[in-house]
């Protein structure tokens, strides 16, 4: 049985504990002392120091991995799927080295589209200086300029980028259903310009700058042998800090600070901002919003700061298990009215794909993604969305277009 660092270190004082327990009134005063001293130690920054150190490849051949014909991601030389707990008992260092290929894969994902789907990446804001944090979207070559169709794509919180749906999918099952690739290719097979948001990228990150805190042998004021005293205390408590954060976290990470992206800095600005700069200018007379999970809550507050402009130019929307709130979120009659014409929810059910799902919230209609799992919904629903993209078209000036359901059994003996 192999026995931790952290235990070796915790051990003696829960001996300690156990041996001034045993004795009389007298050692209630260094049980509490010990006992405090345990409510200080961080087991978790304790446990790092088991880990190995947390140096990771930086691309996909580093990591041994690489994307079949399939899609799938398989390692090079036992053709296996990813392993997330290539260390046993060292979930944090498992979780990082993730981390660290999410990140590759991120780079991976913007490659294709630019050179598979051929996308530009457009830079934002659009009149940055060239030392202010900058973000990114990617459009088609016609997104503009399209007079017909323009497809815009937005994803849902979290770790993913632009042209991804879910970071796990594209790590675990395949890059057609973690990714948007699918729709971009479809949509441009199809006729449709493409633009494609990035709403989690709403910051950069740098390294917080060290504070040099003035010495106090600078005050003149002080006598000399009361700043040579102050001083060595002051070295003291420093040589003893260093000495606890080296022990406490011996593979101290950078201490990082945000720098927000102007007008982007949060999925709900980024909305606005690429609706104005971007779709609000694009000829397209048809323009289709696809939106997974918090991304329909962005969609959302984009139709409530932007109402009239939306309801001109939009012709529907297709949701995949949205987060959005219609209360919550304040939107008024006129909204929910015009959302409940043009919009579709598919959400995460057990039920078969497009069947009609019940709803407590007076929006759009709810219908069955076909999958109970919710980083899915938007590649279960791909064939049914671009077919109420289609309805939605033909029946643009003409009367209001049914939701694309089928009702199920269970629905059909209750209206009965």
């Amino acid at each position: 049985m192999s026995i931790s660092l952290s235990s070796l270190i915790l051990l003696p004082i829960w001996i300690s504990m156990a041996q001034i327990q045993q004795g009389g009134p007298d050692e209630k005063e260094k049980t509490t002392a010990l006992k405090d001293l345990l409510s200080r130690i961080d087991l978790d920054e304790l446990m790092k120091k088991d880990e190995p150190p947390l140096d990771f490849p930086d691309t996909l051949e580093g990591f041994e991995y690489a994307f079949n014909e399939k899609g799938q991601l398989r390692h090079i030389k036992t053709g296996e799927p990813f392993v997330f707990n290539y260390r046993e008992d060292l979930h944090r260092w498992n979780q990082k080295r993730y981390e660290a290929l999410g990140e590759i894969i991120t780079k991976y994902v913007y490659e294709l589209l630019e050179k598979d789907c051929n996308l530009k990446k457009i830079s934002i804001p659009v009149d940055a200086t060239e030392s202010e944090p900058k973000s990114f979207i990617f459009m088609s070559e016609d997104a503009l300029t399209n007079p017909q169709k323009l497809m815009v794509l937005i994803h849902g919180s979290g770790v993913v980028r632009a042209g991804q749906w879910a970071r796990r999918l594209i790590i675990n099952e395949d890059l057609d259903s973690g990714t948007q690739i699918p729709f971009i290719k479809r949509a441009m097979d199809e006729g449709y310009g493409v633009i494609v948001l990035n709403p989690n990228e709403n910051y950069i990150e740098v390294e917080k700058p060290k504070i040099h805190v003035q010495s106090s042998s600078d005050s003149s004021d002080e006598p000399a042998e009361k700043r040579e005293r102050k001083d060595k205390v002051s070295k003291e408590t420093k040589k003893r800090r260093d000495f606890y954060e080296k022990y406490r976290n011996p593979q101290r990470e950078k201490e990082m600070m945000q720098l927000y992206i102007r007008e982007n800095g949060s999925p709900e600005e980024h909305a606005i901002y690429v609706w104005d700069h971007f779709i609000a200018q694009s000829a397209a007379e048809n323009v289709f919003f696809v939106a997974h999970s918090y991304g329909g809550l962005a969609f959302v507050e984009l139709m409530i700061q932007r109402e009239a402009d939306v309801k001109s130019k939009v012709t529907a929307v297709a949701l995949t298990d949205s987060v959005h709130n219609v209360w919550h979120q304040e939107a008024g009659k006129t909204i929910r009215e015009w959302m409940r014409e043009n919009c579709c929810n598919w959400v995460s059910s057990s039920e078969p794909l497009d069947t009609s799902v019940e709803s407590m919230l007076p929006d759009c209609p709810r219908v069955s993604a076909g999958t109970d799992r919710h980083e899915l919904t938007s590649w279960k629903s791909f064939p049914s969305i671009f077919k109420f993209f289609s309805e939605a078209s033909e029946a643009k000036g003409g009367s209001p277009r049914p939701a694309p359901t089928r009702r199920s059994h269970r629905l059909k003996h209750e209206e009965l």
